[in-house]
């Protein structure tokens, strides 16, 4: 019996998407109807795209009509996530020719990793590379010769934007192929340790660099419950992976390999020739509900409320934050992974992963059970592990948790309620990441210190400014402004974690509240993120001055200043400085993007650049 909450957003979704639901299947079928590329397309066309391939591919595409696999891959070993799939497309092609099909590399599409670009210009970079990776995937998949697509991306913005790119290719048998997390290393608590001592001036840059080694220390992604581990949850818990693939090391070659083909039968079972399963029809209102409620059970990234907004809206789906709002309040808090605990991944996986989660969520009726997947098994499938022995991949139920501090059953959750919180209030709408924030710091109320930049706040930290203003007041509401989607790209504030913990480790009641994002990675601090409306665009926070009582209520979701009503309507609204207007428009390929500043929509809206 599913949950009635559940259902009633689930009902509210259907209802307020019918119109663009209806229109954007009716194109998924149009599309789907047409002839196979090879047949449809004229002669010089099919030449050119079946110059490159063996003989022996060419025929069977062109006479045997035998289907074509789209890789679209976002390969590069700057990332260390994407290192692996380097090997991937020879992979498939080999097990594609096994089963008489061919598979062809569509097309590559750039992937940055923020833990390169953390606190620099280029960050302004990285929100809107989702939406330049969505149009690559489109650009790829535009010589339309394809039967069924393969996409091998696991970082940040690269699965969100891969998916937006598949949906507007709706009418094409999708699968994931993701790479695995990096081995575990120096502990991810350890590494925020020295993160603070180096805020403090404490460890020389030689030491903090041999820590930084250490934690990242190898190929995969990084062990922390970030946006881009939480990307692998979510695409466990809407069925477009092989079941139980997201957190198997690439280390395990033999594995991951057996997984990868397994990718390969699995797109394949899903054509036309078989049970034909368009990821357009996959991902409908239920398959949205049942990502978001695993997002909200696992505690995973914030970054989630923006991209999955446009994730479902490339599917023809109008969500938004009240949706997660509903749903966190019945949905339980069952895991703990870094930083919402000690754990990494890998102790997330050996205590039972997402199998264990999506198989807790399906049983307490906190998931759709009626849904399609790839796999013709359904969701079900996916509430197993996979285990590689004797040449064989084999499922099974992980059974109970093997860490009762990592993994619980709903009955006994570390919260009753998900790990996401909206608020409201005269400061406009923003979320807080809840389950890695102590509980003694759900409710702060402290004056503000206005900041136009993360460079600001580090400057006043690093003078003692900061520490004598908490020492004056007790505490302090940090306000970093001008960081949203219009003002420069929205990018993560992930570089003022350090000094603001270090004053919270000195007992000062501390928050921040911003436009801009916070890394998946973060939320020991307390700290009410996405803003909207932003403050370039004469949202309530350009109002705010130094000295301003703020109320950040978790309890309560509520954000408010607390000033007479009239006061502060008729405070006046501060405009971006000049300096870091112009700043903001050129440098790293910074003025490349200005279209996309100009016309990208609310981070509640998806901070979406693509739509009319």
């Amino acid at each position: 019996m599913i949950h009635p909450v559940v259902q009633k957003v689930t009902q509210r979704i259907r209802e307020k998407s019918a119109p663009t639901r209806r229109a954007y299947l009716d194109r998924v079928d149009l599309m789907a109807s047409r002839q196979r590329g090879s047949d449809r397309l004229g002669c010089a066309n099919v030449a050119h795209a079946v110059a490159a391939l063996s003989r022996d591919d060419r025929f069977k595409v062109v006479v045997e009509r035998s289907p074509n696999i789209a890789i679209v891959n976002a390969y590069n070993d700057m990332l260390s996530a994407h290192a692996p799939f380097r090997y991937f497309p020879e992979i498939i092609k080999d097990e594609a020719r096994l089963h008489s099909a061919t598979a062809q590399v569509a097309g590559g599409v750039p992937a940055m990793c923020d833990g390169v670009t953390q606190g620099t210009p280029a960050m302004e970079l990285s929100l809107f590379s989702r939406d330049v990776i969505a149009m690559s995937t489109a650009v790829s998949l535009s010589h339309d010769m394809f039967d069924a697509t393969l996409m091998l991306g696991v970082c940040d913005k690269i699965v969100p934007g891969l998916l937006i790119g598949a949906l507007h290719f709706g009418h094409l048998p999708t699968v994931f192929v993701p790479a695995g997390p990096m081995l575990t290393g120096l502990s991810n608590s350890e590494k925020s340790k020295y993160r603070q001592k180096a805020a403090q001036g404490l460890v020389t840059r030689d030491e903090l660099l041999e820590s930084e080694s250490k934690a990242y220390s190898g190929e995969g992604t990084c062990t922390f419950y970030g946006t881009a581990n939480s990307n692998q949850m979510l695409l466990e818990a809407m069925g477009l992976h092989v079941p139980g693939t997201a957190f198997v090391n690439p280390t395990q070659q033999e594995a991951r390999e057996a997984l990868t083909r397994e990718a390969v039968r699995t797109v394949l079972g899903i054509t036309h020739a078989h049970r034909f399963s368009p990821i357009g029809r996959l991902v409908d209102e239920k398959c949205i509900v049942n990502a978001a409620v695993a997002l909200l059970a696992t505690g995973g990234s914030t970054n989630h409320l923006i991209h999955w907004v446009a994730v479902a809206k490339a599917a023809g789906l109008h969500i938004d934050w009240d949706d997660f709002a509903q749903l966190s309040q019945i949905t339980p808090l069952i895991a703990r992974v870094y930083p919402n605990g000690e754990a990494d991944v890998n102790q997330f996986q050996a205590c039972g992963g997402p199998g264990f989660v999506i198989g807790e969520l399906l049983d307490a009726g906190l998931m759709h059970s009626d849904v399609m997947t790839v796999r013709e098994g359904g969701i079900q499938e996916f509430s197993s592990t996979v285990t590689y022995s004797n040449k064989k991949l084999e499922w099974s139920r992980p059974g109970l948790s093997k860490d009762l501090s990592v993994l619980r059953n709903v009955q006994e959750p570390f919260s009753p309620s998900g790990g996401l919180v909206l608020l409201k209030g005269n400061l406009g709408r923003g979320v807080v990441k809840s389950s890695a924030v102590p509980t003694d710091l759900h409710l702060v109320q402290a004056p503000a210190m206005v900041f136009d930049s993360q460079e600001e706040l580090q400057q006043a930290f690093q003078s003692g400014e900061l520490e004598n203003f908490c020492k004056l007041h007790g505490g302090v509401i940090c306000v970093v402004r001008w960081q949203g989607p219009s003002a420069n790209g929205m990018p993560e504030l992930h570089k003022l974690t350090p000094p603001l913990a270090v004053l919270m480790g000195k007992g000062f009641k501390v928050a921040l509240v911003t436009d801009g994002r916070m890394s998946g990675a973060s939320g020991q601090v307390p700290a009410a993120i996405h803003l909207t409306p932003e403050a370039a665009l004469g949202g309530a926070l350009a109002r705010v001055i130094t000295g301003d009582v703020i109320k950040l209520d978790l309890l309560h979701g509520e954000l408010q200043v607390l000033l007479d009503a009239k006061a502060w309507e008729n405070r006046e609204t501060a405009k971006v400085p000049v300096n870091l207007r112009d700043e903001n428009k050129f440098g790293l390929g910074r003025e490349l993007f200005g279209a996309l500043r100009k016309n990208v929509t609310s981070a509640e809206e998806g901070a979406i650049s693509w739509m009319d």
